[in-house]
Order: structure tokens, then sequence, then C-alpha cells
């Protein structure tokens, strides 16, 4: 059920008053529980509001890509919509829209490690690992403005656990949390500050066209993206392959038996 959206509180307040967000907190949202913190940033997005920020406490229908659901039980992790447009950047602006996820996933890993000290790993095309255990997920979704049909901005979208609440017990041996990792409990301001500024940087880096540094960084992040067995779903069945790394525009580039395959959407299993 969605609640009124409400002041930040103190804590997260504070945090991010401490840090440079460039063109992101044009305005903030705050919700004790919602259904989907993308739903509101879409309704957002379609009246122009750049770098509008959603958080909420809880979720009551979070979700991640290709329909599957995000456990967001209340006070467990940080739960957070922000609209981008990535159609500004000064140079090839479909390129920029292409890079979007990847840079989110980059700055995300960053702003982990800036507050936490753990450094977690990017697993194409938006998954945050500690080892083989997701902490972290992010989904953009494009959105068309009141005045034009064509996409202009895009809702993006990360959930990330804080707590081991955060997940049922079932998925303990396939997702973990920041508190587990650390042994110890976390405030939250400090690390929703870090990732906001950490991804305020980041999109700066994407509107001034700087595609190749953020590409860099993201495959010194992403080891899973070289000579990393996987499988993936094409016409004809269930292929195979050793992944060799990502092109310019971020499709995954994988060594089959026919040669190289570039994967720009779908399921792809870590085996």
């Amino acid at each position: 059920m969605e609640t009124s959206a409400r002041p930040l509180p103190a804590d997260l307040a504070e945090a991010v008053s401490r840090v440079p967000l460039g063109r992101l907190g044009t305005s903030w949202h705050f919700f004790e529980s919602i259904g989907s913190t993308n739903d509101v940033a879409a309704r957002l997005a379609s009246d122009g509001r750049d770098g509008a920020v959603v958080i909420a406490d809880g979720q009551t229908a979070g979700r991640g890509r290709r329909g599957h659901s995000w456990c967001s039980p209340a006070g467990a992790g940080l739960y957070v919509s922000v609209v981008l447009s990535p159609r500004l950047a000064r140079h090839d602006p479909d390129r920029a829209t292409l890079l979007l996820t990847m840079t989110a996933g980059l700055a995300l890993a960053e702003g982990v490690a800036a507050a936490t000290g753990l450094a977690p790993a990017i697993k194409w095309p938006n998954d945050l690992l500690i080892g083989r255990r997701k902490l972290a997920g992010i989904l953009a979704e494009g959105v068309s403005r009141q005045d034009s049909p064509a996409v202009q901005s895009v809702v993006l979208g990360y959930g990330l656990n804080l707590q081991p609440a955060a997940f049922p017990p079932e998925l303990r041996d396939r997702v973990t949390s920041v508190e587990s990792e650390l042994g110890r409990r976390f405030e939250r301001g400090p690390i929703w500050a870090a990732t906001l500024q950490a991804l305020a940087a980041r999109y700066d880096d994407l509107l001034d066209a700087r595609y190749d540094a953020i590409l860099d960084a993201w495959r010194a992040r992403a080891p899973g993206s070289r000579n990393a067995r996987v499988s993936w779903e094409k016409a004809g069945g269930r292929a195979t392959g050793v992944t060799a790394g990502v092109d310019g525009d971020g499709a995954l580039l994988v060594r089959g038996d026919g040669g190289i395959e570039r994967i720009v959407s779908g399921e792809v299993r870590w085996e």
C-alpha cells in the first residue's frame, strides 16, 4: 500500500547534506511503505523531474529485471529510484542510454566500497556480488514524457541488502547483505549518501561522454566478464561459451563454437 511522501528522515537528510550530488537531488520523495519506488519515479519522470530521488523504507511490489520480484522488507535495505536523462549526453546519446545500467552498476559498487570497505564485483549487466552471492541489483526503465511519445528519461532503481532480513531464508545461499559481510550493524545513511554521490559522479561522466573511462572502470570490477563459462538461450536452444569481455556499447561478448557471440539482453547463467 502506498503512503504519502514525507520529508527525509533526519539520518538520511544529514548524510546527503555532506556529499556533492551534482545533478541529483533536485527533489526528494521519501515513503515509509510503497508498492515500487520505480513506479513513483516514473510519474515524476513523465513530468520532466530530472534528478528526482525516491526512497522507501519498504516496498510491497519491488521488482528486478525480467519480471523477477525483489524482496523489500521495511528497514532491511535501500530501495531507491532516480530520474535520469542519458539523452542529454553531449555526444552520442544513444550510446549513453545503452551504457546507463553499466554506469549505475559501477557507481553502486564504488559507493558500497567507499562506505563499507567491501569490494563487490559486478556481474553483467547489473548485479553486485560478494563471492557468488548477490548483494544488490539494478533496474532501468525508460519513460516517455507527457509532451513527447519518445523515451526521454530513464528511471534507475536499485535495491541493496543491508540486513539479512532483506531476503527469505531459502535464498541464503544465493544472497547476502552488508551486515552479513561485515559481521556488524551498519547505518543506512552513510551508504545511501555514498551510493548517490558515486552515481552523481558517474552520471556526469556519462553526460560528458567519458564512455571509455566508465567501461574501463566497469571491466576492472567485473572479473566474470572474461574467461568465465556461461550459458544462455538463443534461437535453436541453449548455448554455452566463455566470456570475452564487453564491447563499447556494453554488450557481453562470449566465445562459443561458432565464434564470438554478442549478447545484448536476456538471462545469462554463470556456471
